[in-house]
């Protein structure tokens, strides 16, 4: 059989075969190359991509919020009230600021559905703002904007001036008294720009007396220690048309210890007392029956180791229009009122009229001699003792009670008068 030719039908035979192996070879790596996809006709995998490429093309979709602020960019002379607004369209707010130059921010508040911001006070005057105000729309995605711009310069101001100074320590009775330089016919803008606060904290109460004076207390008398801090945020306040605050500075000052002492006009005697314990009691002289002394509470707000005091100042003149009294050399002088009432030695009425007989035009008189040089004397030792913010409380005179507004003597008015 050597050498004999291999019959055609056996060469097809292994042809046939070595394709039908190839075939099943083929077959196996498609359906693992299938298997390892997922598995036969499930398209959940083009739905991942287009899902994401949707997330991407959102994400990279400008927001639809829009910011809008007034006044424009590089306003000038802008309203220091009222110009200011900040809104948003399509979105809501999610960050404002508003700062000048030096980086003090206006305080302001959102609105609740975050459709526009409002500030919490007025702007100062003659200052360039810088604002960022940023919104997002329903997707979440930011939209800002940032503007300059520089408020009016007043051609009018007032000012507002201060009991007490800044620094000062003052007795139990001191209010803060404000008076200012132009009446104010828009007093809530110019008492919104005032903050009287105390430590230990207490309610403070404001009253106005005409259109120019401002004063603040407490329901009763200061307790010792107490620091008191007055904020003036008068700065572009608009105090009546076209006359702005000028003013932005803060006072502190503090209440020193209790000293409050009663003048009895009908035994002619007062007592000091010093935190609620009786120091002394002095004979004095208050005011003759023509020329009665004040009754009620009054605050020391002068001391003058010597002082001048003339009637005419005050209404008390002759005939010929001259003060009844001209005395050049008053010693130890210290103001109960703004009309006159001083609390006062006197060297030119003899010793035995303290204490046995009402004299003077409405002061109150203590013994003393004439330059004030003895320190022995009843006046100079109650000089010595007192200081500004002190009660001197008169009684039992035949005039009525001194007015809150005469002086710093709010006191001698009803704390439901004074407003919250």
């Amino acid at each position: 059989m050597n050498g004999r030719p291999i019959s055609g039908a056996s060469v097809d035979a292994r042809r046939h075969r070595g394709r039908t192996g190839l075939a099943l070879i083929t077959g196996a790596l498609l359906l693992a190359v299938t298997a390892c996809g997922g598995g036969g006709g499930d398209d959940s995998g083009d739905k991942d991509k287009a899902k994401g490429g949707s997330d991407k093309a959102k994400a990279n979709t400008p927001s639809v919020a829009v910011v809008d602020i007034a006044p424009k960019d590089g306003a000038k002379n802008v309203a220091t009230s009222g110009a200011l607004k900040i809104t948003a369209d399509k979105g809501k707010l999610t960050e404002v600021k508003v700062e000048d130059t030096k980086g003090k921010a206006i305080p302001g508040e959102i609105a609740k559905d975050g459709a526009s911001w409002k500030p919490a006070s007025h702007l100062a005057a003659s200052t360039k703002y810088k604002v960022h105000a940023t919104a997002k729309d329903s997707e979440g995605r930011a939209s800002a904007k940032d503007i300059t711009f520089t408020t009016l310069t007043p051609k009018n101001t007032f000012v507002g001036h201060h009991t007490p100074e800044d620094g000062d320590t003052v007795g139990v009775g001191m209010p803060v008294s404000l008076n200012f330089t132009r009446g104010i016919t828009n007093p809530d803008a110019v008492e919104n720009a005032i903050e009287v606060t105390a430590e230990p904290a207490v309610e403070i109460r404001h009253k106005w007396h005409g259109n120019d004076r401002l004063d603040f207390r407490p329901e009763e008398y200061w307790k010792p220690g107490t620091k008191v801090t007055v904020e003036l945020n008068l700065d572009g306040v608009e105090g009546r048309p076209d006359v702005y605050g000028s003013q932005a500075k803060s006072i502190t000052f503090t209440i020193g210890r209790s000293q409050v002492s009663t003048v009895d006009a009908k035994s002619k005697t007062m007592k000091v007392e010093r935190d609620g314990k009786l120091l002394k009691t002095i004979p004095i002289t208050t005011g003759a029956p023509a020329t009665p002394s004040w009754n009620g509470q009054m605050v020391i707000t002068e001391k003058h180791k010597v002082t001048r005091m003339n009637g005419a100042t005050v209404g008390f003149t002759n005939s010929e229009g001259e003060g009844e009294y001209d005395i050049k050399d008053v010693p130890h002088a210290m103001r109960l009122s703004a009309s006159g009432t001083f609390i006062h030695g006197n060297y030119w009425a003899s010793s035995s009229t303290f204490g046995s007989a009402n004299v003077s035009h409405g002061c109150v008189g203590i013994r003393d001699v004439r330059g004030g040089y003895d320190g022995k004397t009843p006046a100079a030792w109650f000089y010595d003792q007192s200081m500004i913010g002190d009660v001197v409380t008169i009684k039992n005179s035949k005039d009525d009670t001194i007015s809150w507004f005469n002086g710093l003597n709010a006191w001698n008015l009803a704390w439901d008068k004074w407003e919250k």
